[in-house]
């Protein structure tokens, strides 16, 4: 558990963005495969995607750093240093989304073809950002637990700051109470369950021939819910809504996150429905 992969005289590669990389270049590949079986050309979608990929790591720090402004106020130049972690989901299919309709607009692309091509390399993406997260150490640390499964970091594993007893949150700065390593959950390996369900699940949408936009509603509608369910409520997030708080099991609701996914879960359900009836 070390934010570097490795160091080779003044260059450093982290695993964070050394498994994003591996994670977009697999998508790519597997994306073209789907467009060009759909009779699409796909030299014009990686021109288009390569530019939704630019916008959805725009997008998705500038949310991330929007949302945890406290921890850029003392040094705002760090909120560009991406390879250090910290990037949104929402964020990133907000930035790559309205990167796809721009060229739907403008040079008319088989918007919904792309999409569906893009869900397999998404839940790359997910897998290969909480793996990154959980070598980060400090990134989407889970909540202090009593239950069986909570996870206590060693001493050796670097940039893992502990969690203040008293607050229950990361030990930057001061602490009132006593700083712990554990037992907290494991939070970014339920998050990369999560990417790899849809993953195994992407392979049946796509599997199944739909209409186009099948496949990334279906996406939207179970990465919402699954992440709520099986990620979120373990985190060290602010409950924006605390409607139910446990601190000896380490589960809150509601984060921001859920919040959000509320919305997204009724529109792709509906979106789905729509395919239901039309088919």
């Amino acid at each position: 558990m070390d934010p570097v992969f490795i160091r080779i005289g003044p260059l450093t590669i982290r695993w964070y963005g050394l498994l994003l990389t591996l994670a977009i270049f697999a998508g790519f590949h597997l994306a073209e495969r789907i467009v060009a079986a759909r009779g699409h050309d796909p030299e014009k979608f990686s021109r288009v995607a390569f530019w939704a990929v630019v916008g959805g790591v725009i997008g998705a720090r500038a949310v991330y750093v929007l949302t945890s402004w406290a921890e850029f106020a003392g040094d705002p130049l760090r909120a560009l240093y991406v390879w250090e972690g910290g990037l949104s989901f929402h964020g990133a299919i907000l930035g790559g989304l309205l990167v796809f309709l721009y060229y739907a607009w403008r040079e008319r692309i088989p918007l919904y073809d792309y999409l569906d091509a893009t869900v397999p390399g998404i839940a790359l993406g997910v897998i290969a950002g909480r793996v990154g997260n959980l070598m980060n150490g400090s990134d989407t640390v889970g909540r202090l637990t009593n239950l069986p499964l909570g996870f206590t970091w060693p001493d050796w594993a670097q940039g893992f700051p502990g969690v203040c007893t008293d607050t229950g949150e990361l030990a930057y700065g001061y602490c009132a109470g006593e700083v712990v390593r554990g037992p907290v959950h494991l939070a970014q390996l339920y998050g990369a369950l999560v990417g790899l369900i849809l993953l195994v699940a992407s392979y049946f949408w796509l599997k199944a021939k739909r209409p186009p936009g099948y496949v990334f509603w279906q996406f939207v509608f179970w990465y919402s819910l699954l992440r709520s369910l099986i990620e979120e409520p373990f985190r060290i997030n602010p409950l924006w809504l605390p409607v139910y708080e446990n601190p000896e099991l380490g589960v809150g609701f509601f984060t921001a996150t859920q919040l959000v996914s509320i919305p997204l879960i009724l529109l792709s359900g509906y979106m789905l429905l729509r395919y239901r009836r039309t088919r």
